[in-house]
């Protein structure tokens, strides 16, 4: 069995497809992760949908900001917005099934078998890998009830608070960790987010920096899988800290990653006719 991780796909399923064939990825022996953005921004966000539904058992997902916008629009919580490639999915009959299964997919996963870790943006400097799957949970959780799952989406849209309180309750305290986990690039050491500086590492405002950089950030040394910060470019000189959105959707490409053995493999998006 082999091990493969990609970035955001993002409605890009050519180049997925162009990967998975190169490396003769087999559904009933392979395992597939992906670090969220499954959909959105690209030309075949309901294909690649159906493409992981049916393969559902050999892949792991974590949730983007992307896949909880289309939650959100999917329960009338929030308006399609000019540039999103969503409606396909909304208007096809299948929806409820794919929509269903997004939503029981996780934010955080935890290989404890081969130590690693998977999440779409990254976890802040001031979490144990051990909170962070914890309070992961707490949002995971509302997302899976059918009755709570109209308030959360509600009310996740925002960026305060800014930092993490253990005293936060309600839709600020969900916001604050959806926001860590899926929306975060730069912050500060104490964990106080920068959520308008999107660009590259050298971007970063005065007193913050790239989360996964801060000296005593209480995950170091654990191998951690992100995507969400194409502006990377998959670049990250942080032992363990491997960033595989490579932005395929803006014309870069599609990174997949052995995860055993630490091969990459990229298609360009272009060639493959997806993003």
């Amino acid at each position: 069995m082999a091990l493969y991780a990609t970035g955001d796909l993002q409605g890009c399923l050519e180049p997925l497809k162009c990967l998975l064939d190169r490396v003769a990825f087999d559904p009933a022996r392979d395992r597939l992760w992906l670090t969220g953005d499954l959909v959105n921004r690209g030309p075949q966000s309901l294909e690649s949908l159906r493409f992981l539904y049916a393969m559902r058992d050999s892949v792991t997902c974590v949730l983007g900001n992307h896949d909880l916008h289309l939650l959100a629009v999917a329960h009338d919580i929030e308006r399609l917005k000019k540039s999103d490639t969503l409606r396909e999915i909304l208007e096809a009959p299948d929806r409820d099934v794919l929509l269903d299964w997004l939503r029981q997919q996780k934010l955080l996963h935890h290989d404890g078998e081969r130590g690693i870790v998977l999440v779409h943006a990254g976890i802040p400097p001031q979490w144990s890998l051990k909170k962070a799957l914890r309070l992961a949970g707490e949002v995971e959780e509302v997302l899976r009830d059918d009755a709570r799952l109209p308030q959360y989406l509600d009310g996740m849209y925002g960026n305060e608070p800014l930092r993490w309180n253990g005293r936060l309750r309600g839709t600020a305290r969900l916001r604050v960790i959806t926001n860590y986990l899926t929306r975060m690039r730069f912050c500060s050491p104490d964990g106080t987010l920068d959520l308008k500086s999107k660009e590259g590492l050298d971007s970063a405002p005065d007193g913050f920096a790239p989360w996964f950089s801060h000296p005593r950030r209480k995950t170091r040394g654990q191998k951690i899988l992100f995507g969400h910060w194409a502006a990377l470019g998959g670049r990250c000189d942080e032992p363990g800290v491997i960033a595989l959105d490579t932005g395929c959707v803006w014309g870069g490409a599609l990174t997949l990653l052995n995860v055993d053995t630490g091969e990459y493999h990229r298609c360009d998006c272009k060639s493959a006719k997806g993003g």
